[in-house]
């Protein structure tokens, strides 16, 4: 009777099982390979060619202001028809990172430096504050969970970077960028660099030192 069970069971069905059997079977070949690891120990050996330097740049920016911020990103990918048991995932993932604020002096034209005779009064024009691009912490940032459905689970087990976590990251950075924005590290950088310059002019000689910004 068993058999006749086993044979009246649709296609769909079957695949299941096969499938099923399939993901076991690789999943304790995992855990024995994983043992077998902590058995016999493991070694890493850093085999790298020399690093290359392959341009230079001047930098004329001002850092003047560095925010440090923290997001959390929940992002989820469906797949229409299917349900997430068997395509779709969902990550949940701490991301950490800095934005910096700065001032480009090296858009400061002559005309912009304005100097009495004496040498004792100073008045500089120069360009607004701009933000960097966000710089996402790696050994701040990570994933707290992660939901795959069977289809992706099989996908990452051919995969030659099962851990892909790019666009998690590239959400985190955007969210850090538009918080960065609304943070004020722009007029606190215009700030920083008035007194910077004003320190400096002062300690040169000069008495009264005006710093105004704008395009």
């Amino acid at each position: 009777m068993k058999p006749r069970a086993v044979a009246a069971l649709p296609p769909w069905a079957k695949a299941a099982i096969v499938v099923v059997v399939v993901v076991a079977l690789v999943a304790t070949g995992l855990r024995l390979m994983n043992r077998l690891d902590g058995l016999f120990g493991t070694e890493t050996h850093d085999r790298s060619g020399p690093t290359l330097l392959k341009s230079v740049r001047d930098l004329s920016r001002y850092d003047a202001a560095s925010g440090n911020f923290q997001v959390v990103v929940d992002l989820e990918k469906d797949t229409k028809y299917l349900p997430d048991a068997i395509r779709g995932t969902r990550t949940l993932y701490i991301g950490a990172g800095t934005v910096d604020a700065y001032v480009d002096l090296g858009k400061v034209d002559p005309g912009d430096v304005r100097v009495n005779k004496d040498r004792t009064s100073a008045t500089l024009h120069l360009p607004h504050a701009q933000l960097g691009k966000p710089a996402l912490d790696t050994d701040r940032s990570y994933a707290v969970s992660k939901q795959r459905g069977l289809l992706d689970r099989l996908g990452d087990l051919f995969s030659d970077n099962p851990n892909d976590e790019r666009a998690v990251r590239k959400v985190a950075a955007m969210h850090i960028g538009d918080a960065a924005k609304d943070s004020g590290l722009t007029g606190r950088a215009e700030g920083n660099t008035t007194d910077m310059l004003k320190g400096l002019l002062h300690s040169l000689g000069f008495e009264k030192v005006k710093v105004t910004y704008g395009t």
